[in-house]
């Protein structure tokens, strides 16, 4: 069929069905469609059973011949089936509707269900690409407005679709991609007013994922709160199902709404027109701290939900800063470039305006900036203006370090963001300003990591990294773990730039000699910190460390049994043991003869005492001469003495005591004072103190009587109050103290 006429005005001749004469028809006609039953899609099984297995794989051949025996039909043909077919839209929203996401992490171990699986991904594709083409060749083409109208009135392409294409198809197809979306918003303007009335619905989402956590976000909410709405459960509280759904439900929110703005960064202008910004960096300030905290605190029982939850957390975080700088790049760092210093007023003020509204979000500022640096940015503009307000630039940046300090975070030396995008610009910024770059460079890749902001600073270790590397192998089974981890190293665990080099064979030398199936090196046990220890007690009788047995003969809890208080005490073993240990010091000579001859032999100098025996060395100290050589009297320790030398002793002692003290007695110092005297000077001044400042002296029923006459019962009272309550004046609390100590064990108590 060779005609010039577009598809939709072009008639054929067609047999009738019923009496089998030549009728004129449209090309695009509903009795020119074949009849055919194109069968719903279901999702591969989880488990290997092999009905399930059968099942799947006899379903999807039925869609996959369907969809390529459509791929053969002619140009006419195929619109006809397309346009008319019900079924075969309701085959295509299921695919598109429960095929696993790359972020899934769904791995399947049958080689049939993932060859079945990327026989449908091409051919459902195809199908999409050709129906997003007015003009297939110079023959076969339809009116750009009819086309628009059809895929438009014929619900062909709808936004919902429209995201899924993205995040089903956007890796690997980008380009194809952004082709078909471009032609589709190009040819149908109302896509754009249909995409305008989903953004506040996307906001909606945001506004119900806080509520479900118990959370205010920030301008979500356009209407008053009900008094007597029903109190929100927090994410540690609420069942375990629902809060995987959240999350699970965030995660494909984040990332289709990226893939979308990455294929099509035109519908930025239309995402801003409702704050999205402002109002994202408000959801992330307010939900993720909150998920994360649920994650690390909450107990799960399934082995390996609490990483992958955080890995698809981590996912998410990535996806919405991200968004967040598609956004800004497009409307206002992208422009700058591409108009030079002429028109890049207004755009410097937007992005000015736009961060100081942000600056009191503290953790999404801190994350923004260590995955896309301000300081960057604000130095491109600068170059882009030179008469740009210093002021509002400085207190931009000095906001976010205070941010970083506010988070208790130490900012990283070395960006990890867009540090590609900062080469290309100082590489280029002469012609950047100029209007003059080249076009890979107005549309810089941004290297970023998928778990956290930062990851790149750091070595990831634990279960991130083990995400990471499950991450890989999800799309890449047939890699060895030990090849995967070189590969994460090479690329600053960059799990996508990893699997697009690898499946590109764009590896470095290095990596391309790797045996690709290289298992993962065994960790060595390392040395354990009980192994390492040094203490006193080492190799002791308990010693449960270095001994595997422990004679527990030698403990008890407690009193010993068989033992009392006055057994122990009576018990002097360790005395006798020591006696003879003593009684070798008993033995002391106390002038030993010394050979003159022998003791110095051949070395004696008899010049060297004459030399010096004028010296008289001590001759005039008042101590006695044999001061220097004799050796105090040996003394026998007072518990090893016999009990009559001991009481010898002491009457000896108390005799000269008494002596002492007569002679003492006949003597009088003046210079030291009688103390009985000193104190009752004492007392006069203190009580003349007291009464001329109105003090209350201690009740006289303290004093009681003299000692030894006995006393009386308030005196007693009294007594006891004020040995209770004198910890309010002075010794603050020295009794109870010293009752503490004694308790311990610290003071020694007579028996």
């Amino acid at each position: 069929m060779a005609s010039t006429l577009p598809l939709d005005q072009m008639y054929l001749s067609e047999p009738d069905k019923k009496t089998g004469k030549a009728q004129q028809l449209p090309a695009l006609h509903p009795s020119r469609k074949e009849d055919c039953y194109f069968v719903l899609y279901k999702p591969p099984p989880q488990d290997d059973m092999p009905a399930l297995v059968e099942e799947f794989l006899e379903r999807a051949n039925f869609i996959a011949s369907d969809l390529d025996w459509l791929l053969s039909l002619p140009h006419d043909k195929f619109w006809c089936q397309v346009i008319f077919d019900e079924t075969l839209q309701k085959s295509l929203d299921s695919f598109l509707r429960y095929t696993p996401r790359q972020y899934d992490g769904l791995e399947n171990s049958n080689l049939a269900i993932a060859d079945m699986q990327k026989r449908l991904h091409r051919s459902v594709f195809m199908i999409f690409l050709r129906m997003s083409t007015h003009k297939e060749s110079k023959e076969h083409f339809i009116t750009p407005n009819v086309f628009g109208e059809i895929i438009y009135d014929g619900f062909l392409f709808d936004i919902p679709k429209v995201f899924d294409l993205c995040i089903i198809f956007g890796k690997g197809n980008t380009t194809l991609l952004k082709k078909m979306i471009g032609n589709i918003f190009n040819q149908q303007p109302n896509y754009f007013n249909d995409l305008n009335e989903t953004v506040p619905t996307i906001l909606q989402v945001y506004s119900s994922i806080c509520e479900k956590c118990g959370l205010m976000c920030e301008n979500h909410f356009n209407c008053p709160q009900k008094i007597d709405g029903q109190t929100k459960v927090s994410p540690m509280d609420m069942p375990l199902q629902e809060f995987k759904d959240i999350l699970l439900y965030l995660c494909d929110t984040c990332t289709t709404l990226f893939a979308f703005l990455d294929i099509f960064p035109e519908a930025s202008r239309i995402f801003q027109k409702h704050d999205y910004i402002q109002r994202l960096a408000s959801f992330y300030e307010a939900i993720i701290p909150e998920l994360e905290n649920t994650i690390k605190q909450r107990r799960f029982e399934e082995i390996g939900l609490q990483s992958d939850l955080w890995r698809r957390l981590s996912h998410s975080r990535k996806k919405i800063i991200e968004t967040f700088h598609h956004i800004i790049n497009f409307k206002c760092l992208q422009p700058i470039l591409e108009n030079g210093s002429e028109h890049s007023l207004t755009f410097i003020e937007d992005f000015l305006q736009i961060f100081t509204a942000l600056l009191h979000q503290k953790r999404f500022l801190t994350d923004y900036d260590e995955q896309f640096p301000v300081a960057d940015d604000i130095s491109l503009l600068q170059q882009a203006f030179p008469a740009l307000d210093e002021t509002r630039t400085s207190y931009i940046i000095k906001a976010v370090d205070s941010a970083w300090e506010a988070c208790s975070r130490i900012k990283p030396t070395f960006s990890t963001g867009n540090s590609q995008m900062s080469n290309k610009s100082a590489a280029s910024q002469v012609s950047a300003i100029n209007g003059e770059m080249d076009q890979d460079l107005r549309q810089p890749e941004y290297e970023t990591e998928d778990y956290g902001a930062g990851a790149a600073a750091a070595k990831v270790t634990g279960i991130e990294l083990e995400s990471l590397i499950s991450q890989v192998r999800d799309i890449l089974p047939h890699l060895g773990e030990g090849f995967i981890l070189e590969c994460l190293e090479e690329y600053n665990y960059d799990t996508e730039k990893v699997i697009n080099n690898i499946l590109e064979d764009k590896i470095p030398p290095s990596l391309q000699k790797t045996d690709q199936s290289l298992p993962r090196k065994v960790k060595q046990d390392e040395e354990s910190v009980l192994s390492m220890r040094r203490n006193v007690f080492d190799y002791d009788d308990f010693d449960v460390y270095n001994r595997n047995a422990v004679d527990l003969s030698k403990i008890w809890k407690g009193k010993k049994k068989g033992e009392d208080a006055k057994t122990l005490l009576d018990d002097k073993t360790h005395i006798t043991q020591q006696k003879e240990r003593y009684n070798a010091y008993r033995i002391v000579v106390e002038n030993v003869p010394v050979d003159d001859a022998q003791f110095y032999g051949d070395d004696y100098d008899d010049e060297y005492d004459d030399t010096y025996d004028v010296n008289q060395i001590g001759a005039n100290d008042v101590d006695p001469d044999d001061e220097l050589i004799s050796r105090r009297p040996f003394t026998i320790p007072r518990v090893l003495r016999q009990k009559e030398e001991v009481e010898d002793e002491e009457e000896a002692e108390e005799e000269v005591s008494k002596v002492t003290q007569k002679e003492e007695g006949l003597k009088r110092d003046l210079f030291v004072q009688d103390p009985a005297l000193l104190r009752e000077r004492a007392e006069a001044r203190r009580a003349t103190f007291c009464a001329r400042k109105g003090i209350k002296r201690d009740n006289a029923a303290v004093t009681g009587m003299a000692k030894g006459q006995g006393q009386s019962k308030e005196t007693l009272t009294e007594r006891r109050k004020k040995e209770t309550n004198k910890s309010f004046r002075g010794n603050h609390n020295r009794r109870s103290l010293a009752d503490r100590k004694r308790n311990k064990g610290m003071i020694p108590t007579s028996f």
